[in-house]
């Protein structure tokens, strides 16, 4: 099996999330046009059911396994490993079987009841058999990352992705004569069908590259896996519990800052288009980066599990230090260009730039966010995830409590809902880093501090002298992507003239290695 180191694991993840990314954005369009917005309407109030029975069914055991399968593998333990898989498929099989009968019978309470619309029956029925074929994919997925071997699970979303696109359009147009619940129901399947030959390539990389035999002595281990369960179990526990934080979050808080909003006097009508603002044009902004710094995230997790069976504590603070670093480096370009050009880019993209306030405000704390991805993923690699979840919990409570002292009041309004969250954010990031210096004496070095901090400032000074250089940005597209490509250039000069991006990086991506 071939095994990629960090970076190289991480460049193969962030490709995938590209592709993806782009992919799922044409499949969007695509939905779109044909369903139109009532179809899409209950296409996404289907989604959130399912994410949540994904939680439930997956019990967090990605992570747990990526961290035991890296262990293993750095003692050559290959019954452990297959240990690891034995009982990993079992729980989340009995799980998923048991959360898909479950969604099938409460899903006419679901609809008629929680959703207040009969017609999301047919797209929560549809979307059901999606349950065990992503239990299953989750602990492949896993044990490849265990084994730091990034392709199939990257080669598996682009498949997904592109498989979804070339039946989506077939199904839904197939079904809308129907009715638009079936178009919905079509859409769906469309997921289904991309899911499944998703898990059946990553069924055949396993196969084609697996070291052991998992349809020998099944019992035998089952029976034999007491202690790996709860090694399994000590990071999938807490682990599960800081993704149902994140659900329950994602639930709560639309409902919080619509009643606090109705107290603070405003009419349902202008509280939904703020806050339709707020998470349909910022945020998504806000959250781009993001896929870099997830790809981070889990390639570091069987690293740092690595480093750490072999008690290299070294190694970990490095990755932990160069984690940060790329974090950063990846996310502040889109911090200063968020905050100095909010108003054109929502312009261009949307036609209304009403959301730049929300840009503004939130950008710079959300340069944190980038950073805590790695932080949570260290944690959890370190056996620290029950420290982690607390972490999501007490973060989480705080938010809700500024997010209803401050959206109350009518002088802050939704701006209140903007700052809540951005307190989140900031406690949440803090508390992880805090909890790492604690358990193993982490430092950022002040040299490090230093240079972030001079990489912000003249980036920031960069592109106020360009938006006095090319005038007319706001109203001309062309003269603005120049703009912003000018300030690209500077920025990726200032990372090496800073040296937050090291020539041993780039000597590991092959593309750079015969330039260095």
């Amino acid at each position: 099996m071939t095994k990629q180191t960090f970076l190289q694991g991480t460049l193969i993840l962030i490709l995938a999330g590209m592709i993806t990314r782009f992919l799922g954005f044409v499949n969007r369009i695509v939905v779109a046009r044909i369903m139109g917005e009532e179809g899409i309407g209950l296409y996404n109030m289907a989604l959130p059911t399912l994410f949540l029975i994904y939680t439930l069914s997956q019990f967090g055991l990605p992570i747990a396994i990526s961290k035991r399968v890296a262990e293993a593998e750095a003692y050559g333990d290959t019954k452990k490993i297959k240990r690891i898989l034995i009982i990993s498929l079992s729980i989340t099989g009995t799980l998923s079987i048991f959360f898909t009968i479950g969604m099938i019978a409460f899903a006419p309470f679901v609809a008629n009841t929680l959703l207040t619309d009969s017609r999301t029956l047919l797209p929560l029925l549809a979307i059901s058999p999606m349950v065990p074929i992503s239990a299953i994919s989750s602990v492949i997925k896993g044990y490849f990352q265990g084994r730091q071997n990034m392709k199939p699970q990257s080669y598996a979303q682009v498949i997904e992705q592109i498989v979804r696109i070339s039946c989506v359009a077939f199904l839904v147009n197939l079904f809308l004569p129907y009715g638009i619940e079936f178009a919905a129901a079509g859409a769906m399947i469309s997921v289904i069908i991309g899911e499944f030959c998703s898990l059946m390539f990553m069924l055949y990389m396993f196969k084609t590259k697996k070291r052991i035999k998992l349809r020998y002595n099944i019992l035998k281990y089952i029976q034999t896996g007491k202690s790996t369960l709860k090694e399994l179990m000590s990071i999938a526990l807490p682990s599960t519990g800081s993704r149902l934080v994140g659900s329950i979050s994602n639930f709560l808080e639309p409902i919080l800052v619509a009643q606090s909003l109705a107290i603070a006097g405003l009419q349902t009508a202008v509280a939904t288009k703020q806050y339709g603002e707020l998470t349909g044009y910022a945020l998504p902004l806000l959250f781009l980066p993001t896929f870099i710094t997830h790809s981070l995230a889990v390639a570091l997790v069987p690293n740092i599990s690595e480093a750490d069976a072999r008690n290299n504590k070294r190694l970990i603070h490095y990755r932990i230090h160069q984690a940060i670093r790329i974090s950063f480096a990846s996310g502040a370009l889109a911090t200063i260009v968020l905050t100095l050009f909010a108003s054109p880019i929502l312009s261009y993209m949307y036609g209304t730039d009403g959301a730049s306030k929300f840009l503004v405000l939130m950008a710079p704390f959300f340069l944190l966010l980038y950073i805590q991805f790695p932080l949570n993923a260290s944690l959890q690699a370190l056996d620290y995830a029950k420290p982690a979840m607390w972490n999501s919990i007490i973060s989480t409570v705080v938010k809700f409590i500024f997010l209803i002292v401050l959206a109350t009041n009518d002088e802050f309004g939704i701006m209140g809902a903007a700052l809540a969250m951005s307190v989140g954010v900031l406690l949440g990031t803090v508390l992880h880093l805090v909890t790492l210096m604690k358990v193993i004496s982490f430092r950022i070095p002040l040299v490090e501090v230093m240079k972030m901090a001079s990489l912000l400032g003249l980036t920031w000074w960069a592109g106020s002298i360009f938006k006095n250089v090319f005038v007319n940005y706001h109203q001309n597209l062309p003269v603005f992507l120049a703009l912003l490509l000018s300030l690209t250039v500077v920025y990726i000069f200032l990372l090496f003239l800073l040296k937050l991006i090291s020539k041993e990086e780039l000597e590991q991506i092959p593309f750079f290695k015969k330039f260095v």
